[in-house]
């Protein structure tokens, strides 16, 4: 009864402040019209004809064997990719938690394999994979003598796209192995239990709902996936570039938004158990921190293998990223080494580099400081407010997480090219540089809402509640005292959303104009022509650019965030 009256209270306070009520309205708005209307009219268009419902787009594009080889083709690497991609992961983790390494070195070297695929754009080792085992690849041709490997279809999706997400599963997994409390393994091994029958036996039943959880992520990135098998698929074609083929050679846009239905049907089926049967699941099987300090494995017979198996992997994923700025400067790779700065003239000169990297960047520029302040925004009215539609906006914020960015740049062709806006204030966005932001800002909310969460959970509401009680309203509470206290998270989501605009390409292909000139997509138009020195050129300058932006962002927090300001009190 009390807590009832308590939420009624609230509710009434909250509605009495127009600052706040003015705040969940815009959000509302911009959630329903930018992530819900382009979903809704996919669906729309998919079960309308002529003013009339139907099922026919759907039977029609279903008696396309081109269509149902796509799903199996789909679902084969995307189950492939998960498995795998989980496996590597875990092994990763299990090393980095449990075995004792003797130089800092190799840690710092999974650090940065785990880092790499988060900054680099997303077909970079698709690049490096041709570069290297290809027709012309330095180890197929000039090291082992193979002159007819071919490196595109199932087995080059499949090797990319482990290599770029089985760090995510790291990630994930060494989280979850944090929190495994070492008393419950070292029990069964006082009990003789040997190392692998107590990882079968206690470890890895702990961690099942966590093992579920990474699959499903990464199960839901490849079938999500673009730029990797729009270059390295050959003929093997996936439901992500059968609906891009479909817009842009058919001309079909009907079938294209049914197809991209059936896509979204499948990655919204998996998102809904990973996020709240999984994510759920493993946080109630591992609660809390490990109760003292684990003892690490120094036994060789178990160290060496496990560690010399994830070292040569480490440094293969190492070479294939040092392969794309080499690719930049020899003459023509496979054929002439001579070194060159001929692409990298090129780009600035023949191909307006500056022009590319100056619309690139203006457009990031742009998104990234209002994705992260809506992020730090959503966080606050989730895990601080109280009100009805907290719900809505949490969900639908995180939904453009289960939303493959081809499937989003459908909705938004049918949306606004030819929606339900064709007259009014909305009339002239599609084809210009504000749908390019928005794009941006939908693809990067979720991961800096979740950040944002994570961050407003661990601080006590009654801080906030003294400024409201000396008369703060709510916009000054949130920048004076909330803000500052998760401006770790702000700057992480500001950068992160930076980099993941500046390497978008699946939705943006869509809808970009000669208006503006991307990098991503001028990197992926070369990769296509087999133009490996520019498309190098390109994504060297990219990583570069990427890189330099998450360096500058650990300085900026190590001397002037919040954990600084906290240590400095301390001391």
């Amino acid at each position: 009864m009390a807590k009832t009256q308590s939420a009624a209270l609230e509710r009434k306070k909250l509605m009495a402040d127009p600052i706040m009520v003015t705040t969940i309205v815009v959000l509302i708005t911009f959630l329903t019209l930018f992530i819900l209307y382009p979903l809704a009219i996919l669906l729309v268009d998919s079960f309308i004809r002529d003013g009339a419902p139907t099922l026919a787009i759907f039977r029609e594009i279903l008696a396309l064997g081109s269509f149902r080889k796509a799903i199996t083709n789909t679902l084969k690497v995307g189950f492939l990719v998960g498995i795998v991609s989980t496996l590597v992961g875990l092994l990763f983790a299990y090393v980095e938690v449990y075995v004792q390494l003797h130089t800092k070195m190799m840690s710092g070297l999974f650090k940065v394999v785990s880092m790499l695929p988060v900054v680099s754009p997303p077909f970079v080792l698709s690049l490096s994979m041709i570069m290297l085992f290809g027709r012309a690849g330095i180890i197929t041709r000039h090291i082992l003598g193979i002159y007819d490997n071919n490196i595109y279809g199932f087995w080059g999706i499949a090797i990319v796209q482990t290599l770029t997400f089985f760090p995510v599963c790291y990630m994930m997994l060494k989280g979850l192995l944090k929190n495994i409390d070492p008393s419950l393994e070292e029990a069964a091994r006082d009990m003789g239990a040997t190392r692998w029958k107590v990882f079968t036996t206690v470890t890895l039943p702990l961690m099942l709902p966590g093992l579920g959880n990474a699959f499903l992520v990464t199960f839901i990135e490849s079938i999500a996936d673009f730029a990797n098998p729009m270059i390295i698929g050959g003929s093997y074609d996936t439901l992500a570039t059968t609906i891009y083929l479909r817009i842009t050679g058919a001309y079909d846009k009907q079938g294209a938004a049914a197809m991209a239905v059936v896509l979204l049907c499948i990655t919204l089926a998996m998102f809904a158990v990973q996020k709240y049967y999984l994510e759920a699941k493993s946080t109630a099987t591992l609660s809390g921190k490990a109760s003292r300090e684990r003892m690490l494995i120094t036994d060789n017979s178990v160290r060496v293998p496990l560690t010399v198996m994830c070292f040569i992997l480490a440094l293969f994923v190492m070479l294939m990223y040092i392969c794309v700025p080499f690719g930049a400067l020899f003459r023509t790779w496979g054929r002439d080494f001579t070194l060159t700065l001929r692409w990298f003239k090129e780009v600035f000169g023949v191909y307006k580099g500056f022009r590319v990297f100056r619309d690139s960047f203006i457009l990031s520029l742009i998104s990234s400081p209002i994705t992260a302040l809506l992020s730090m925004i959503i966080s606050y009215l989730v895990v601080k407010r109280r009100f009805k539609a907290k719900g809505f906006i949490e969900a639908v914020s995180m939904l453009a997480m289960a939303v493959p960015g081809t499937v989003l740049g459908v909705g938004y062709i049918r949306g606004f090219a030819n929606g339900l806006f064709r007259t009014g204030v909305l009339k002239g966005l599609y084809g210009t540089g504000a749908i390019l932001v928005i794009v941006f800002i939908v693809r990067s909310l979720p991961t800096g809402t979740r950040s944002g969460i994570s961050a407003l959970r661990q601080i006590d509401k009654s801080i906030e509640e003294s400024a409201y009680d000396m008369g703060a309203n709510s916009f000054k509470v949130f920048m004076t005292v909330t803000l500052p206290l998760i401006k770790d998270s702000f700057l992480s989501g500001l950068v992160t959303s930076f980099v993941r605009s500046i390497t978008a390409i699946s939705a943006i292909i869509l809808l970009v104009t000669p208006s503006y000139l991307l990098i991503t997509v001028q990197i992926n138009e070369f990769a296509e022509k087999g133009s490996y020195g520019l498309a190098c050129a390109f994504a060297t300058i990219l990583i570069a650019i990427t890189y330099g932006s998450v360096v500058l962002m650990n300085i900026i927090i190590k001397y002037f965030g919040t954990s600084r300001k906290v240590k400095s009190s301390e001391e």
